[in-house]
């Protein structure tokens, strides 16, 4: 039966200490994974903006000896020129995996339920799994384990935080959500990840003060306050969100080593101050490094036996 990975929730804990574990393996010994994937053609299929994804995509699918389609909103118009479906049932014939970026959850879902080849969720609305794997790679570098220590997101619980939110309760660590009010998690992600957080004996809560919030924190974690497609709100938000700044004084209240990240693209000077951003606690260029090692992880995971 085939996988996907469309879904922090998907995967188990053990799963998920595998892909890291494997993770690591392929960042040390880039070699000997060079070949793994060779004569396979992978598709990658992007609606929306990406620097990171794009790149580190098209690079690992390259050093994995495999061949990257990069398909964009202008080349095939996904559910528009011709269904989720039909696009799907067309590339299965000729792909081993195909990569999607794109803006509803349920494109990415149904063209899953449509092939019969594994596809990865690159981001969208819901969730961003591949960052939170490269996000929790960088984490275990730098603390060697997970279990009780405080993760706390500050800002809006969007896609990213919905992913951080599913993995951190996955492996033990004690998540906060640091939000505005009206800007929570989704009701439902928040549901699955506190019967995870139960599982591993540790904690999901969502804070509407980041001063509380972030105390004994390991890690504090924040993204843009305005997403892609968010752009008519900008105004409004920078106002909600403005005493959600992570800046020297709210890393300050953490502990004396907690790192900062960022799943980047940052907005200087709004959600984060260049001080933090440039600071020794700031693994910000780490994660996007590591993201290029967890997504090949993942496709080899997927598609080294298809």
């Amino acid at each position: 039966m085939k996988k996907d990975f469309l879904s922090i929730a998907d995967w188990s804990t053990d799963e998920l200490y595998q892909l890291i574990d494997l993770s690591k393996k392929i960042k040390s010994e880039p070699k000997n994974y060079s070949t793994s994937l060779q004569g396979k053609s992978i598709a990658t299929i992007f609606e929306k903006q990406s620097l990171r994804t794009h790149v580190t995509f098209d690079v690992g699918i390259h050093q994995l000896g495999a061949h990257a389609i990069y398909l964009t909103q202008a080349d095939i118009s996904l559910g528009k020129r011709e269904s989720v479906y039909d696009t799907g049932k067309n590339l299965e014939r000729w792909v081993d995996g195909i990569v999607v970026r794109t803006y509803a959850d349920k494109t990415c879902t149904d063209l899953a339920k449509a092939v019969k080849v594994p596809v990865i969720n690159a981001l969208t609305d819901r969730e961003h799994p591949c960052q939170a794997l490269g996000d929790f790679l960088t984490v275990h570098e730098k603390m060697w384990s997970f279990f009780g220590k405080k993760f706390v997101f500050v800002g809006d619980g969007n896609n990213v935080c919905h992913s951080l939110m599913l993995f951190a309760a996955k492996v033990g660590m004690n998540f906060v959500a640091a939000v505005p009010k009206g800007y929570e998690p989704d009701k439902n992600v928040f549901k699955s990840a506190v019967t995870s957080a139960k599982k591993m004996g540790s904690t999901v809560e969502i804070n509407h003060d980041p001063k509380e919030a972030v105390k004994g924190a390991s890690v504090i974690y924040t993204d843009v306050w305005t997403s892609m497609g968010q752009e008519a709100e900008k105004e409004k938000r920078l106002t909600i969100f403005k005493n959600y700044q992570v800046n020297k004084k709210l890393m300050s209240i953490a502990k004396s080593d907690a790192i900062f990240m960022h799943c980047l693209p940052a907005h200087r000077g709004e959600e984060v101050t260049d001080e933090v951003m440039d600071s020794k606690n700031s693994v910000v260029f780490d994660e996007a490094e590591n993201r290029l090692h967890t997504q090949k992880a993942v496709m080899f995971t997927l598609m080294k036996g298809e």
